[in-house]
C-alpha cells in the first residue's frame, strides 16, 4: 500500500498554469510506475497521464498531449504533473496513483481541485 498526498490545485484562468505534486510514501517509489487521474462532475475518472517505473517514457490521453508533462522525482519520492494552457474543460479533481500491471491501487488520496475559468 502507497499513501499519497496530492497538492497544487487553484483557481485559474484559461490558457494559464499549474504544477502538481504527488508525494508518495509506503513504498519504494522508483519501483512503481505513477499515472495522474482526473474526475469531473457528473463524468467518469480518466486516466489523464502516465510515467513508466523502469524507462521513465510517458502517455498522455489526447486531450492534454502537448499541453501537459508528467514527471517524476526518485529523490524526493514525488510525481508532478505540469499544465499548460489550461482549459475549463480541464476543470476537475485530480488524483495520482500507482499502477500495477496498468491496473491502479485500491487505495486513492483526496485529489486537489482545478478550476479553470474562462
Amino acid at each position: 500500500q502507497v499513501q499519497l498526498v496530492e497538492s497544487g490545485g487553484g483557481l485559474v484562468q484559461a490558457g494559464g498554469s499549474l504544477r502538481l505534486s504527488c508525494a508518495a510514501s509506503g513504498r519504494t517509489f522508483s519501483t512503481l510506475s505513477m499515472a495522474w487521474f482526473r474526475q469531473a462532475p457528473g463524468k467518469e475518472r480518466e486516466n489523464v497521464a502516465a510515467i513508466n517505473w523502469s524507462t521513465g517514457s510517458a502517455t498522455y490521453t489526447d486531450s492534454v498531449k502537448g499541453r501537459f508533462t508528467i514527471s517524476r522525482d526518485n529523490a524526493k519520492n514525488t510525481l508532478y504533473l505540469q499544465m499548460n494552457s489550461l482549459k475549463p474543460e480541464d476543470t476537475a479533481v485530480y488524483y495520482c496513483n500507482t499502477l500495477s500491471r496498468g491496473r491502479p491501487s485500491d487505495y486513492w488520496g483526496q485529489g486537489t481541485q482545478v478550476t479553470v475559468s474562462s
